[in-house]
């Protein structure tokens, strides 16, 4: 079976933190679930943890391996289906070499955050781009205050934020990643 084309990675580092200090991010029960949900949901099949903390590694292996083995496996089958595309590493390359495993075209890296930047590109305009299935992509998501400038400059894509109607503008990354393949991979 061929790879789905695109894969998120939610890295805990390089992001600010409320200083716009670089820092490394502690793992969220919550976001490892709900992201993993979310993109099984939308036909993901890759769901990349990113942290340098070797700690952090060894407990988001294990809170996916509670839900892929022995009770929690059997108590909700769901959950292990959707933990199980959850790969943890501890560098974006990592995750770039992984996905690109799949794909003879280089994968390209899309990235977001809650502010507007200049060049970014539309929802929209992405899943056009998406429908080429031999491109890969890969969506940086971060956590903390948000993803470093040098990732911005880095990625080939910026996508716009979603954007309420009104100033207020901080959803949780879980929320944020559901919108998003909603638009991206959802039925219209």
């Amino acid at each position: 079976m061929a790879c789905n084309n695109l894969a998120i990675a939610l890295l805990h580092h390089p992001v600010y933190n409320k200083h716009h200090e670089v820092v490394t991010t502690a793992l969220t029960n919550l976001d490892q679930h709900d992201i993993a949900r979310s993109s099984r949901t939308f036909g993901l099949d890759r769901f990349y943890i990113v942290t340098p903390s070797e700690e952090q590694r060894r407990l988001a292996e294990r809170i996916s391996g509670h839900w892929q083995e022995g009770w929690g496996a059997g108590y909700n089958p769901d959950r292990r289906t959707a933990l199980e595309i959850v790969r943890v590493l501890p560098t974006l390359q990592s995750a770039v070499e992984d996905f690109q495993s799949a794909f003879t075209k280089p994968v390209k890296l899309a990235i977001t955050g809650a502010s507007r930047r200049p060049g970014s590109i539309s929802l929209a305009n992405f899943r056009q781009l998406l429908e080429d299935a031999d491109q890969p992509y890969l969506l940086l998501l971060g956590t903390g205050w948000g993803l470093t400038d040098e990732c911005f400059e880095e990625a080939d894509y910026i996508l716009q934020p979603i954007a309420g109607n009104g100033p207020y503008n901080h959803l949780s990354v879980r929320s944020a990643a559901a919108i998003m393949l909603d638009r991206l991979k959802g039925t219209l």
